[in-house]
């Protein structure tokens, strides 16, 4: 047999070529391309390993040269026992068209998933009780003050009085930080920042205190204000940045780096500043102030005093501020006794989207946890929490456990648990944000899964 005869015959029968195609007796779907693989005959996970997993070489004494190169042509052979190919260019024969590796198969499970994800979950149950209780002796009943914060290394830390303890939720420890000299000068705000590194503390005489909690000393102390210091929150892009609000109507920003630490200070609210929220991307700060009134700021006119938005709506002094976790420039807001509600504000348009007694935003799931102080509204929520469908806004449930009004929030590191600070001096634990349901582990799988199947092969 001459050259070009071997040649021919190789040719013929060779599974993959596009002449045996042509003389395979066999019906197909359609005939398949030459130049254009046929995607929904390739193996995509298989392939996609084979392109970026990285080899690791291991030899084992007991066996043979024999057996390891049996081993490694049962690994590089496809689901029909042929040679694995990255690329197919045959049609799709009709007798195997649903057990082509399974691909088929798992583009239905997928669209399933997809289809199922549309579908509301079932609403969750609420925790009967609380989780845990803790004393808290001395916690000043004060609507204007923040008197605890969670931070992101799992302490706790709480103004009970003059004095300022860290509660380590991990191995239940408490630490005494620091104890005020002064008897009319006591912690009225603390806040951590990002990084768990640096607590402030602002004080009634208008000082603020940078402690490192590693090694629980003061770093330094930051002037700016003239009386009580109510209200901190540290930008969350930027550890150096922190605003304060204070009595004396005025809000400044840190820059905690450098010895003049004021970098700019604004006077627009007429009355105590009592609510300053940094956004989640730490591009815009919210204040609300005594006389009901919010401002919503961006860093590069705050020098200027000018404001982006201005909201006028509620009926009392705006203390709670929370951006949401899930819908970019969404931010809530809570009104006070004559008011006893939070709005809900388009902080990009300046529109208000809804009115609903309600605050912390829970991450895993779009609910709103509210707490409840006094109320002149009527309404039957005194001293309780509720939690509340977004954006619905419908009640999903209520809790009760403090036996007089709830003055402060805080969530911990996880999102799984929400600290509730009593005028009762309780602190009461609730694991009432639970994990994400089970809709939303689909859906996080499924992303997984489907980044899997984009191959750089076209």
């Amino acid at each position: 047999m001459d050259h070009e005869s071997r040649l021919q015959r190789l040719v013929e029968t060779d599974w993959y070529s596009p002449r045996r195609l042509l003389s395979s007796p066999i019906q197909y779907d359609f005939p398949g391309d030459r130049f254009i693989p046929n995607r929904s005959l390739m193996n995509l996970d298989q392939a996609h390993g084979l392109l970026t997993a990285k080899p690791k070489e291991y030899y084992n004494p007991k066996f043979n040269d024999a057996y390891r190169q049996k081993i490694a042509e049962n690994l590089t052979l496809d689901s029909e026992g042929r040679p694995f190919r990255m690329l197919v260019f045959r049609g799709s024969p009709k007798s195997s068209r649903n057990s082509c590796r399974g691909i088929d198969e798992i583009r239905r499970e997928d669209a399933e998933a997809l289809k199922n994800t549309t579908k509301q979950s079932p609403r969750r149950k609420l925790p009967k009780q609380e989780a845990r209780v803790l004393d808290a002796p001395d916690l000043i009943d004060n609507y204007y003050q923040k008197n605890l914060d969670w931070g992101n290394n799992n302490i706790l830390a709480v103004a009970l009085g003059s004095e300022l303890y860290l509660w380590n939720s991990k191995n239940s420890n408490v630490q005494k930080l620091l104890q005020a000299v002064e008897e009319d000068n006591y912690p009225t705000s603390v806040a951590w920042s990002g990084s768990a590194r640096n607590l402030v503390v602002g004080y009634a005489n208008s000082k603020l205190e940078l402690w490192d909690a590693e090694t629980s000393k003061l770093v330094r102390t930051l002037k700016g204000h003239k009386r009580r210091v109510g209200t901190v929150s540290w930008n969350n892009c930027n550890s150096n940045v922190l605003s304060s609000g204070s009595l004396d109507k005025s809000i400044v920003n840190h820059d905690v780096r450098v010895s003049n630490n004021v970098t700019c200070r604004i006077r627009t609210h007429t009355a105590e500043v009592c609510g300053l929220k940094w956004s989640n991307e730490g591009n815009l700060l919210a204040s609300g102030g005594n006389e009901n009134l919010i401002h919503i700021w961006e860093p590069s006119k705050m020098s200027s005093s000018n404001y982006l938005h201005r909201f006028n709506d509620h009926s009392a002094a705006v203390k709670a501020l929370a951006w949401c976790p899930h819908q970019f420039n969404v931010l809530a807001s809570g009104g006070g006794t004559k008011d006893g509600c939070i709005k809900i504000w388009n902080a990009q348009k300046g529109k208000c989207l809804h009115s609903i007694c309600g605050l912390e935003w829970n991450r895993h799931h779009k609910e709103i946890l509210s707490g409840h102080g006094f109320s002149e509204s009527g309404n039957d929520n005194n001293n309780k929490l509720c939690l509340w469908e977004y954006p619905s806004m419908t009640k999903i449930g209520e809790l009760k456990s403090h036996r007089s009004r709830v003055i402060e929030l805080s969530q911990s590191t996880d999102g799984l648990t929400v600290v509730s600070a009593g005028a009762d001096q309780t602190l009461t634990l609730w694991d009432v944000f639970g994990p994400p349901n089970n809709q939303e582990s689909k859906v996080s799988y499924l992303d997984s899964l489907l980044s899997l199947k984009i191959s750089p092969i076209r």
